[in-house]
């Protein structure tokens, strides 16, 4: 294990040269020059040459990007264009907010998704399983967007049950953070309990009809025994697919975090996308970046945890 472990570590490095290497690339194609949201419109050329050269862009891209690179590898992300502060910084400051509706949103999912996949697949065809893939297609099908914005109307609105948006004061109760919680929450488990739902449906679905269950049947197991077996056979594919949605909730709640003005790494992006502010564009992209690999990589090591026959050498 601890070799595989190693040569996934290695294998990650390439994959992460590649995605620093186009998140650079792809932020240097944007339209429009960063240094207008620090200069004013009257300028002169000689501040503008001297602004550009402090933050490094009046040197060609590859040796832009070789120094960022270098910079990366010691720790330091870049200072912002926008607000001048050390984009580590920055990043630290919205990732625990990401992180803290993230992880709800994800556990949130993971037992809506496997509580009606499990019965869906379980009773396949029965109102059940219609009910539940119905809820699960309605998940995966409505734009995060326009249900975070349904759910303001709603509960915010007309209700006035939660807050509509921010993330509330500093020194609040943890009832009070709950509450500007539950809606962004709520908004980003929709999609990941849908997939989870279905994938879970058709692995219990596909368990049943395997010769290890009429086996089990034979030898007089009881229906909960059965059912146990079942999930345990289907729960390494199922951990695979969580890991995976627990990465999408963490690099792809930018939509998600701006209807909510949720102070997160997706606002965080969003704010950068509109102020084209490079350092702290390429640093998140590359943060988020890191964090799907390393998600990924904790899924192949507990796999085999939930089923031994899975070897990883």
């Amino acid at each position: 294990m601890l070799g595989y472990i190693l040569k996934r570590l290695l294998y990650a490095v390439p994959v992460t040269l590649a995605v620093s290497v186009i998140c650079f690339s792809l932020v240097q194609l944007a339209p429009g020059d960063p240094l207008t949201v620090v200069l004013p419109a009257d300028a002169s050329q000689a501040i503008v040459d001297q602004t550009r050269a402090r933050y490094g862009l009046d040197k060609p891209l590859p040796v832009q990007y070789l120094l960022w690179l270098g910079n990366v590898l010691r720790g330091d992300l870049g200072t912002s264009i926008a607000t001048g502060r050390p984009v580590a910084s920055e990043i630290g400051h919205a990732i625990g907010y990401t992180l803290s509706v993230a992880v709800l949103a994800c556990l949130l999912a993971l037992v809506v998704g496997l509580a009606l996949g499990l019965v869906a697949g379980y009773r396949m065809g029965s109102p059940a399983d219609k009910i539940a893939s119905a809820t699960a297609i309605s998940g995966v099908s409505v734009p995060h967007y326009w249900l975070g914005i349904v759910l303001v109307a709603f509960f915010s609105v007309k209700l006035g049950w939660f807050p509509a948006m921010g993330a509330g004061r500093s020194g609040q109760s943890l009832g009070d953070a709950l509450s500007f919680m539950i809606l962004p929450v709520l908004t980003m488990a929709a999609m990941p309990a849908g997939i989870i739902t279905r994938s879970v449906r058709a692995l219990v679905a596909e368990k049943l009809g395997q010769e290890f269950v009429t086996a089990l049947r034979a030898k007089g197991l009881t229906r909960p025994q059965i059912f146990a077996h079942v999930v345990k056979n289907a729960a390494p594919t199922a951990l695979a697919v969580i890991g995976v949605q627990m990465g999408y909730l963490m690099a792809g709640s930018i939509l998600v975090e701006t209807v909510f003005a949720w102070p997160g790494t997706g606002l965080l992006l969003n704010n950068a996308i509109l102020t084209r502010d490079i350092p702290l564009l390429q640093g998140t992209i590359l943060v988020l970046a890191l964090i799907f690999v390393v998600l990924n990589l904790i899924v192949d090591i507990l796999q085999p945890l939930f089923d031994p026959r899975i070897q990883r050498t």
